[in-house]
């Protein structure tokens, strides 16, 4: 399980989600990628600007934030993502959360949806009536933001507790000596042991220095720069 830091101080924006959502759909939905997908959905169109506001099944095939979302979906049966999302976009129409409209051409067919609010109704009325040509519209897409990951000293008192003083500049250097990755895997490996302290970790990030993380060439990098950090540490 990844863990999760809390939400950040100051202003943070929000994405409004009608209270039958919560008393209609959130009972009635028992397939958990059909969930993110609506929540998604939800959130991406909130973040346009103008009329319609709608998103193409296209587009959600290109949306790394919500395929990454879906792969704990992922089966033994099933273990295409795209299928997975196909499947998630057809229960959603057939529940009435999603409008699809289908408008082709002679290039081809594109695929669009609508939340089945009086907007979207209005504007799939409109395109069948011809008064709204989708290619026309515009809005702002913005780019998702990208977590933070946690410095080591978030990690440690994430992992482990209060911080002390004397161990602060171990923990600098070690940041400095490996990279971010095999810092917070450490921990995580000495959360599921449940041996929580620096000494611990220590030794598994020197042994990776040592023989190499999962034999890669990043591992022996980080090995060679880590050499004097662990003489020093096996004398403290």
């Amino acid at each position: 399980m990844t863990s999760f830091s809390g939400f950040p101080v100051g202003k943070t924006r929000f994405t409004p989600i009608p209270d039958l959502f919560y008393a209609e759909l959130l009972p009635a939905i028992d397939e958990l990628a059909e969930l993110k997908l609506t929540l998604f959905v939800f959130w991406f169109l909130h973040r346009q600007k103008g009329y319609p506001r709608y998103i193409t099944i296209a587009e959600l095939e290109a949306e790394s934030l919500l395929l990454s979302s879906l792969r704990c979906c992922l089966n033994g049966e099933n273990a295409d993502i795209n299928a997975v999302l196909r499947q998630a976009i057809e229960r959603a129409v057939t529940r009435g959360t999603l409008l699809r409209l289908t408008v082709c051409d002679e290039t081809g067919q594109t695929d669009y949806l609508f939340l089945n609010t009086p907007q979207g109704r209005k504007a799939v009325e409109e395109v069948k009536r011809g008064e709204l040509v989708l290619e026309t519209t515009g809005y702002i897409r913005e780019p998702h933001p990208k977590q933070q990951r946690p410095n080591i000293f978030e990690l440690y008192e994430q992992n482990i507790g209060l911080l002390q003083p004397l161990l602060a500049q171990d923990l600098q250097e070690a940041e400095r000596s490996y990279p971010a990755d095999w810092i917070a895997d450490a921990f995580r490996i000495a959360v599921e042991r449940n041996v929580r302290n620096w000494r611990y970790i220590s030794r598994i990030l020197e042994r990776w220095a040592r023989e190499g993380k999962d034999d890669s060439d990043s591992a022996r990098q980080y090995g060679k720069r880590r050499s004097g950090y662990a003489s020093r540490s096996r004398r403290r």
